[in-house]
């Protein structure tokens, strides 16, 4: 085995813990392969009616892949066909059909598109668009790759659908099964929670990888630090693209029930990396593993052996092990022996899935404050959510306990409703309140 590749094994054997693996798929540089999956996607069906069945997308652990774009061998995986919410990774399909669109001069950036009662009304987080304006292309995507706009993501799912959303997502999941993405299925443009709407940690590394190869010149939209829309600057919140050089972006997606999913392109050396984490804990874990994980990555892939000192690789960040499982690598896949993976172990997670918001404010620190305050109050129930929202234009944060049940998300308010302070409750089939 190479050296590097040996380091990575190692890599991995540090994070992971006994799972059993599925066999990786064919080649995706395959030109049949596209051909192939659309021919079978009906026979593929059942298995998204016995995913809704069970509670696999919401099953302990963390789902990661690590690909070369180039060529598309996989580096290292960790549950890589388990079925979960991809929550706003579903843009990265908006905008696939739409660079389609762009190509075939059926859209151009210009293209005004019509904002309905629909795309206006979508939950937060969202560029605050309302019913009767209209919105360019341009604008919609930049609101989708920075902050990842749903109503923008609607707004432009409609016009691409003809008006419908649902005739949009069918045509998001033929799009899908025609790359090969033969577990995925989705149900609207933006990622608003949906239990059909399922995807893998292999699907999305596929997805990526077109994008990044079939539209180089659009890549530049996923590194856009901010953009200026009716007077507002909208900052772009992937986190990776300040905690790792080279790093392109791509896109960051979060619900209740899908938890913290990322998926990021990195260059260095001239090698181009895919990144896909699906499940995390939070954003400080999915940001610390996608880190050491795009490391280990390029020092695998011959691109310097030398992992980057960063702010995001703290050990502290690093979930427990206790063993490994060999993967099994199907024959025609080209990939190097370096990802004999299994599972994280997962923390349990406790109480419900009530949400009791405490507060909003114009500052990441005032929130965090008054949510951990209300944390110590509660007895340390549930756990502290700052999530970021655009309000009437100004960017604001909310401070939330999640993790709750019905009753003591109740309480939470009603303690601090007789304390003469803010507080409501957010129910489970609400839970995209808390988007992004």
């Amino acid at each position: 085995m190479h050296g590097a590749a040996m380091r990575f094994s190692a890599f991995c054997q540090r994070f992971l813990t006994k799972s059993p693996m599925r066999t990786l798929g064919v080649r995706l540089n395959s030109r049949a392969l596209g051909l192939i999956l659309a021919a079978s996607a009906a026979l593929a069906m059942p298995q998204f009616a016995r995913a809704g069945a069970t509670s696999e997308p919401t099953s302990p652990g963390m789902s990661w892949i690590v690909m070369d774009a180039n060529t598309g061998r996989i580096l290292g995986q960790n549950q890589p066909y388990t079925l979960r919410y991809p929550a706003s990774l579903s843009k990265l399909m908006t905008l696939d059909l739409a660079f389609a669109a762009l190509r075939t001069h059926r859209l151009s950036f210009a293209t005004d598109l019509p904002v309905s009662a629909a795309a206006a009304h979508v939950q937060p987080v969202k560029l605050d668009l309302v019913p009767g304006q209209t919105v360019t292309v341009h604008q919609a995507v930049l609101g989708m790759t920075t902050l990842s706009a749903n109503d923008a993501a609607t707004a432009l799912g409609q016009y691409l659908g003809g008006g419908s959303i649902s005739r949009f997502a069918g045509m998001m999941t033929a799009r899908a099964h025609q790359l090969g993405m033969r577990r995925t299925r989705f149900a609207n443009p933006s990622g608003l929670p949906n239990p059909i709407q399922v995807t893998d940690a292999y699907d999305m590394a596929i997805l990526a990888r077109h994008l990044l190869l079939d539209y180089p010149q659009y890549r530049y939209l996923f590194s856009v630090p901010q953009f200026t829309f009716e007077g507002r600057v909208i900052p772009n919140i992937d986190g990776m693209l300040k905690r790792y050089p080279g790093a392109i972006g791509m896109k960051t997606g979060y619900t209740n029930l899908a938890r913290f999913n990322l998926v990021t392109a990195a260059v260095r050396n001239g090698h181009l990396l895919i990144g896909v984490e699906l499940h995390a804990h939070s954003w400080r874990v999915a940001y610390s593993t996608m880190a050491q994980l795009l490391d280990q990555g390029f020092a695998a892939d011959g691109a310097g052996t030398a992992p980057l000192t960063l702010a995001a690789n703290k050990a502290s960040a690093v979930p427990v092990i206790t063993h490994i499982a060999t993967r099994t690598v199907h024959p025609m896949a080209p990939v190097l022996r370096v990802a004999d993976v299994g599972k994280l172990r997962a923390r349990p997670v406790r109480g419900g899935q009530w949400i009791a918001q405490v507060g909003s404010y114009d500052n990441y620190p005032a929130a965090r404050r008054e949510a951990l305050a209300v944390h110590r109050l509660r007895g340390n129930r549930g756990r502290v959510l700052i999530l970021p929202a655009i309000v009437r234009g100004r960017r604001m944060w909310r401070a939330q306990l999640a993790g709750l049940d019905r009753m003591a998300a109740k309480q939470t308010c009603s303690l601090l409703a007789r304390r003469h302070l803010s507080c409501f409750v957010i129910a489970p089939a609400r839970e995209s309140l808390a988007m992004r």
